[in-house]
């Protein structure tokens, strides 16, 4: 590695990785397979849904599990007169009810079926009735048996073309949901790969060069898999933290390889011998690769202080991928390149390798190195003009509205079961997602519970938050009484809302809340969306100071400078507002939702907002990190700050731009999947990179620095004292330039 002698953990990890790097690849292999085998054998155990919440729905769940009581997955089936000249109490109707109650009570795979004409489940206008009955089994598994039964009920449909016969419930609505998950999450998976390679290959022009960062990345995703399956017996998955894992380890794990091997072939192109092009990487972007990971690691630490288990599943998850992705960057990549040596350089794209050759400098360079000089000629006007856009597009942020989607929302058209859920609504508001009061007394059965069961279910109606039929079914073994109450509202989440606080804050005080010892608690899946909006909320302001000061602290500790810590944060949160500008205009008011194939749902997912901060927070220090250490870099090798900056970032301008094509490629994935949450993810996260890489690092960041100029390395005297976690390398580290080094290096 030269005489040289570097201080630094990315430094020391890449020249041991460099001297041994047979040891290094093994391990790194060896790593990967022990994780895999020892996840596969300890198997995953996913969140509970009742351990989801706090609150009223966590009390509710805890009542149903303690009493043992194991509620069946319930089911319906919609028969309704297609073109109304069918009425439920027709020969017809009833021949339909009577064959459906027989087909699925024939299956062998449910139990209580009952008829509409028992329990006056008949919609006011007779054209729609429902046929309700429970499946047989642990009601989480459901979904896996549901399908005998839906054949059946299909099969009546094609004996009655007049009538409308279908069937919806938690059961077959997990089904679809499931088959649609599934779908979307291996059209991600298989995507992402490809389209990274494909960017890659023209970023560098060769084969084996562009393989590099997506297999570490592909390695580092497989690994963390098998260690999710470790954690989640102290911390439980989800299906929602796979996909997310997914994305951000394959976005951070090419963008770490990116920056460590552009600058080594950085360094090989200016003239040095391979050995030391190898330690200036490690001393540099080794260094950046850490410091950005460890950030990021922090932001996605701050997911943890929510309460939400998914939250917490999705943190935990993501802090492990960005975590082996940092690791494997600056260790086994620096072996695999000590390994490959000119190698790396084969399966040359011929036109690609010609254009970098005679060009010297890739089109984005000479682009950046255009703008670049017309924002440090005018830097108080370049400041102006972009803040002032970003404020623009930042201010639909302010009218934010934020729900759970129900599923017409999330799926719009595009399961056949949404069409049913939105009829039984019509038909039955609150029919498909009723609130449950979980009643749990000394002696259900007392007078006093009796009368007061009674009252409720009356105010209930007369309080208008429902129509009814309000069911109530005792077990009184265990004292307890679930009480089924379809609110007002339907699938429209706010007078839903409405109708629930009706029920917690009007009714049930007036009636159960009025008997010594009972405890009523309202569940259900508004409920359940409210609770948890509620919890979110309050989750946000411990969350926001936690990620905002750690990264505060890690910028200050890492440039000795008062002044980047503080332009860190704000230019962050100045780009993260953007993006909630974007998605709120284009999901909330559906303003060019048509451009992503989306349509305006009126609302932001619950937990998007704050999900986005943290990744968004995080990620971004990528590029931050690595164009400030070049132009920090560049300061101490005595360049005046403005000729700094115009080094720092003309000189980064191709890896950020290659960087940032790769990481919106892959987060625009998720922007085409068939689920608004992705979609609102996938846009969120591709229009706040794209922002961040091209006006806020081209254009804010230079601007700001230039209009500080020296006030940029300022420290004070009582922070001296801090730790110095500055650049890994001691300024003799790198090496005197070669070959005349100019600003627009081949990068």
């Amino acid at each position: 590695m030269g005489n040289t002698k570097v201080r630094g953990l990315a430094a020391r990890a890449g020249g041991w990785s460099a001297r041994h790097r047979w040891a290094a690849v093994g391990i790194w292999v060896l790593f990967v397979v022990l994780a895999m085998g020892l996840g596969s054998a300890a198997g995953r155990v996913d969140v509970d849904e009742s351990d989801q919440l706090k609150g009223e729905t966590h009390t509710a769940a805890r009542i149903i599990d303690d009493a043992g009581i194991e509620e069946p997955a319930g089911e319906t089936v919609l028969i309704q007169s297609k073109g109304g000249t069918v009425d439920a109490r027709s020969g017809e109707f009833r021949a339909a009810v009577a064959d459906v109650v027989k087909a699925v009570d024939g299956t062998g795979k449910v139990t209580d079926v009952t008829s509409p004409y028992d329990t006056r489940t008949i919609s006011r206008d007779g054209r729609s009735a429902l046929v309700q009955f429970d499946l047989r089994g642990d009601a989480e598994t459901a979904a896996d048996r549901i399908e005998p039964v839906l054949d059946a009920v299909a099969g009546v449909q094609k004996d009655h073309g007049s009538l409308r016969i279908e069937e919806i419930g938690g059961a077959s609505m997990q089904k679809q949901y499931k088959d649609a998950f599934g779908d979307d999450f291996q059209k991600a998976e298989y995507s992402a790969v490809p389209v990274a390679l494909g960017i890659l290959l023209i970023a560098f022009g060769a084969l084996v060069a562009a393989l590099l960062p997506v297999a570490l990345a592909v390695t580092a995703i497989m690994a963390t898999m098998g260690l999710m399956g470790l954690v989640s017996h102290l911390q439980a998955m989800s299906d929602t933290a796979n996909s997310v894992m997914l994305l951000v380890g394959m976005a951070v794990g090419v963008d770490y390889c990116l920056f460590y091997l552009r600058r080594e072939r950085e360094e090989r192109a200016a003239g040095r011998d391979p050995a030391t092009a190898l330690q200036i990487a490690a001393a540099t972007s080794g260094r950046a690769v850490i410091v950005s990971g460890v950030t990021v690691c922090v932001a996605m630490a701050g997911m943890l202080f929510t309460g939400l288990a998914e939250f917490e599943a999705m943190g935990l998850a993501s802090l492990m991928v960005v975590a082996v992705a940092m690791v494997g960057s600056v260790t086994v990549l620096p072996a695999l390149l000590s390994l490959l040596g000119e190698r790396v350089e084969k399966g040359r794209i011929p036109f690609l390798g010609r254009r970098r050759r005679q060009g010297g400098s890739d089109g984005g360079s000479r682009f950046w190195t255009a703008v670049l000089r017309g924002v440090l000629a005018k830097p108080l006007v370049s400041v102006v003009v972009a803040a002032g856009a970003l404020l623009a597009i930042a201010a639909p942020a302010l009218g934010m509205k934020t729900q759970q989607l129900t599923l017409d929302q999330e799926f719009g058209d595009s399961l056949s079961i949404v069409q049913t859920y939105k009829r039984v609504n019509d038909a039955f508001p609150g029919g498909s997602e009723p609130a449950q009061v979980v009643v749990k007394a000394k002696d259900v059965n007392a007078p006093a519970v009796r009368q007061a069961l009674a009252d409720f279910k009356k105010q209930a109606i007369a309080s208008g938050a429902s129509r009814g039929p309000i069911d109530i079914k005792m077990h009184d073994a265990q004292n307890v009484a679930l009480v089924s109450v379809p609110l007002v509202g339907g699938s429209d989440m706010d007078k839903a809302t409405k109708s629930l606080e009706k029920l917690r804050d009007e009714v049930r005080p007036a009636t159960l809340g009025k008997v010594d010892g009972v405890q009523a608690p309202v569940t259900g899946q508004v409920a359940g969306n409210h609770d948890f909006n509620d919890q979110l909320m309050g989750s946000v302001v411990p969350v926001f100071v936690f990620v905002v000061v750690f990264a505060f602290l890690l910028m200050l500790l890492s440039f000795r400078s008062l002044t980047v810590a503080i332009t860190s944060i704000v230019l962050n949160l100045l780009s993260v507002a953007a993006a909630y500008g974007i998605l709120v205009a284009v999901f909330q008011h559906g303003w060019g939702a048509s451009l992503v194939g989306a349509e305006g749902v009126g609302a932001i997912v619950t937990w998007l907002p704050l999900f986005l901060f943290v990744i968004l927070f995080g990620l971004s220090m990528d590029y931050h990190v690595f164009v400030v250490s070049r132009i920090r870099e560049a300061r101490m090798r005595g360049r005046d700050t403005k000729d700094a900056i115009r080094h720092g970032v003309v000189t980064t301008a191709g890896v950020v731009t290659s960087a940032a094509v790769i990481m919106v490629a892959v987060f625009a994935i998720f922007g085409t999947l068939s689920m608004q949450s992705m979609k609102q993810m996938g846009v969120g996260l591709a229009a706040a990179v794209l922002i961040d890489a091209t006006i806020i690092r081209g254009v804010l960041l230079p601007a700001v620095m230039a209009l500080l100029g020296e006030r940029n390395w300022y420290l004070p005297k009582w922070l001296e004292r801090l730790p110095d976690l500055t650049h890994d390398e001691a300024p003799e580290a790198i090496a005197a330039p070669a070959r005349g080094e100019d600003e627009r290096l081949p990068v």
